[in-house]
């Protein structure tokens, strides 16, 4: 599971970040100043810092600046100021992306992901394991048995996403923002013929797939 540390000033702001958060399988850390931030990152293995700008005491450029001494952990900057200076500023200081306020849910996941799968990981798995399936992390490819699969990239998204979590179902847009990147527009109904790809190729390799990526009517898929 991966820990994303939340840095803002207002408890409102840090309690919405994680709403929208939680539910995609992260853990959320909160720091409402600077040093109680610092202090966390110091204590915890932390994957992702989304960092507000502009707070008292401690800005988020200096955060973020006392961060990069140490560690190249990604740092989204959170800021309600759109100045190009400020922007620039915040890039200087180490900061890999950023986003303004008020942003909508999909946005900032679809950020999220991108710096997480940009960021290298010294500590990361090479390997997925679901019942008798092995999905390797390196080579972008599921095993079942003596068997194995090359996925595309959009299908090894969708289907590390869904046996990370599995009994979990995903909705067509979760697995829209899994597999396509935030500033790209895809119909939702696309999510529906990657799908139907991916069965038919997995059928006609031996796996038993029809039992485990199963369709939920009306709302979308799930790995059993």
């Amino acid at each position: 599971m991966k820990t994303i540390l939340l840095i803002d000033d207002e408890q409102r702001m840090l309690d919405l970040l994680e709403l929208f958060l939680a539910p995609h399988g992260y853990r959320c850390l909160q720091a409402t100043n600077g040093q109680a931030a610092l202090d966390l990152f110091e204590e915890e293995n932390v994957h992702l810092v989304l960092l507000d700008v502009m707070m008292p005491g401690m800005d988020g450029w200096e955060v973020c600046r006392r961060i990069r001494e140490t560690s190249d952990v990604p740092v989204i900057l959170l800021t309600a100021r759109s100045d190009k200076s400020d922007v620039v500023k915040g890039l200087e200081q180490g900061a890999d992306d950023y986003i303004t306020k008020p942003f909508d849910e999909r946005e900032l996941m679809a950020r999220v992901r991108v710096a997480l799968r940009r960021a290298p990981e010294k500590d990361q798995v090479k390997q997925l394991r679901e019942g008798l399936f092995t999905l390797d992390l390196e080579s972008y490819s599921i095993s079942y048995d003596t068997y194995e699969v090359r996925l595309t990239l959009k299908e090894f998204y969708i289907i590390e996403a869904m046996m990370a979590r599995p009994n979990r179902t995903f909705t067509r847009e979760d697995l829209l923002q899994v597999a396509w990147e935030y500033d790209t527009y895809t119909e939702v109904r696309t999510v529906d013929s990657h799908i139907r790809n991916l069965r038919d190729k997995l059928r006609k390799s031996n796996f038993p797939i029809d039992d485990i990526l199963q369709t939920v009517w009306g709302i979308g898929y799930k790995w059993k």
